[in-house]
């Protein structure tokens, strides 16, 4: 009995690989990355908080602006000379109409100047066809214009856009059955003072804050961090994923950005500011160093663990699987030597023995199985050999008795071959063709004993099954069945058809006759005689075939029964075309 190795528990692969990693990984790794990734988190989260509330702030600010701008808008409407005029232009003398021109200008201007925010106010006045800025007073009516900001109203969109520019829009509607109203007062945000507002918070370089207006699609961009031309708007796609409230990073023309929102449901309007990502880790230059540090030294640390985990585990375990490989391959005689006193060794031990142990169970055990197999496959065989024997004897009696002495001399020749194909050889096997060349010579013997009564048909033998090697005697019982059983009793027109078909990797030799002697319950029972067999039961026949074909080729070959297009049975023989 070999020895058994021995080794200590200090020798363990286990032990060495877990004490290297906790004393050298662990502590490097768990500090660097908790320092690290906390510096980096606190100071985004500090600026990403700022530059949140900074834009929050003026947004609602400007929200505030604009809420009085609306206010001075809509009390601008009620003001008696703009009524006047859209009302009773055309009863109003010259100096009156005047009068209340300039009236109306100067209560423009006053509304223009109430605001930083406010380029321009206009009143378009439809009943008169005149238009009142107050910046560039009395002009032409603008209808296009009109009705365009007309129809942003009627929407119900107070801040709308032309030509972009910024709206803000209050109607006088004409108390009669007539849509249009008697005039449009609108209030044209300044873009330069809007964009002046957002300078306020590019106080990095390269910084930059955008303003996107939802119902107009105006957008405004101060700073120098964002291209205005370029990817616009594949940039707002990536902006509307961004929550309101909270910062991300986005990476924009090869720069890397801290994005932060705020947003505006009142007026359906966004502020984005973009920080650039250098901005808000620059409090963490002092970390870079331990950054470089954490990084060579993790790089070395995974350098040895490597190679650790392949001298001690990846290598043995190589060297095992090998031994496998060859031991799948046939290989008895091999034997794995490991030098380190550790748990491999143990196991090649174990596995050298196993090989061992295998090569003393083949000779004992699986030779004999294979012999016993072959011996209850020669017996089964053999049991087929005297039922036909008989049958000759008869055939040559009843011949002898009518003193046929020309066809006695003929089946004489004929039966000489046919026992010289089951007696020639040892082999157990016969290539499908010779099989088939039997059949058909058993086929003309039975001729002589049926003379016209039974008619064969015989398909020809495709040339792919024609070396198909299969045991001896698997066709001919078949054929032989339906003379004995289904045909025999028949006065006339009695038929057995032999056909082949390929079905995928199978060749199937399918034997059916048109004869009536056999039941359905007798189909029934030999069907299910086939399906499970019963080692106490006889083995005679067809079941004697299909017990012959599984032991020869394993499951899914064998004998199918049913009731076959001819009105008698049906039986379906099933070898494999290729492999063992």
């Amino acid at each position: 009995m070999a020895k058994r190795p021995e080794f200590s528990f200090r020798n363990t692969i286990f032990i060495r690989l877990i004490a290297t990693f906790l004393l050298i990984m662990v502590p490097v790794v768990l500090l660097g990355i908790y320092i690290y990734h906390w510096s980096i988190r606190t100071a985004s989260e500090d600026i990403s908080k700022t530059a949140v509330s900074q834009i929050s702030f003026y947004l609602n600010d400007l929200e505030n602006e604009i809420e009085r701008m609306k206010l001075l808008q809509y009390g601008f409407l009620e003001d008696g000379d703009l009524n006047k005029l859209a009302i009773i232009w055309e009863t109003m003398g010259d100096i009156e109409r005047m009068e209340s021109i300039n009236s109306v200008l100067d209560r423009l201007i006053t509304l223009q100047n109430s605001s930083n925010y406010i380029l321009d106010v206009n009143v378009h006045i439809r009943t008169i066809a005149k238009s009142i800025s107050a910046v560039k007073g009395v002009k032409d009516f603008d209808e296009k214009r009109y009705y365009v900001i007309h129809d942003q109203f009627r929407n119900q969109t107070q801040l709308t856009g032309w030509e972009e520019n910024l709206l803000l829009i209050a109607a006088k509607p004409s108390g009669s059955r007539e849509r249009d109203p008697l005039f449009i007062v609108e209030i044209e945000l300044d873009n330069m003072k809007l964009k002046e507002a957002l300078q306020q918070f590019n106080i990095y370089p390269n910084s930059a804050a955008m303003l996107i207006s939802g119902k107009t699609g105006l957008v405004l961009v101060s700073g120098e961090g964002i291209d205005r031309t370029n990817g616009m708007r594949e940039l707002s796609v990536k902006l509307s994923r961004i929550a309101d409230g909270k910062s991300v990073p986005l990476e924009l023309g090869g720069r890397r950005y801290f994005v932060s929102h705020a947003y505006s449901s009142h007026l359906d309007m966004s502020i984005y500011r973009f920080i650039p990502e250098r901005i808000v880790r620059r409090p963490l230059d002092k970390f870079y160093i331990w950054a470089w540090l954490f990084a060579f030294v993790s790089l070395v640390i995974i350098v040895v663990y490597a190679f650790s985990t392949y001298k001690f585990i990846h290598k043995p375990l190589l060297k095992l699987m090998r031994g496998f490989r060859r031991l799948e391959s046939g290989d008895l005689e091999l034997a794995i030597a490991h030098n380190t006193n550790d748990e491999f060794r143990y196991i090649y031990a174990r596995f050298n023995q196993m090989v061992a142990s295998l090569r003393t169970l083949i000779d004992q055990v699986y030779n004999q199985k294979i012999m016993a197999q072959r011996s209850e496959l020669k017996q089964l065989q053999s049991q087929i050999n005297p039922h036909f024997l008989y049958n000759s004897f008869f055939i040559i009696n009843t011949m002898a008795k009518r003193g046929d002495n020309e066809r006695i001399e003929q089946f004489s020749v004929q039966l000489g071959e046919y026992f010289q194909f089951v007696t020639r050889n040892a082999s157990d096997e016969v290539t499908l063709k010779q099989e088939i060349h039997h059949a058909r010579m058993y086929t003309e013997i039975q001729k002589l004993r049926f003379s016209r009564r039974i008619e064969v048909r015989f398909d020809d033998l495709p040339a792919a099954f024609e070396q198909v090697l299969v045991p001896r005697l698997i066709v001919q019982p078949i054929i032989e069945n339906a003379f004995e059983h289904s045909l025999e009793k028949m006065a006339r027109n009695g038929l057995i058809s032999v056909q082949f078909e390929q079905r995928e990797n199978w060749a199937c030799i399918i034997v059916e006759d048109n004869g009536n002697g056999l039941s359905d319950v007798e189909l029934e029972r030999i069907s299910r005689l086939i399906e499970h067999q019963d080692d106490n039961s006889e083995t005679t026949g067809m079941v004697n075939i299909h017990r012959r074909l599984v032991i020869t080729f394993g499951e899914g070959s064998g004998l199918h029964v049913t009731r076959g297009e001819l009105g008698g049975i049906r039986v379906a023989i099933r070898v494999p075309l290729k492999g063992d």
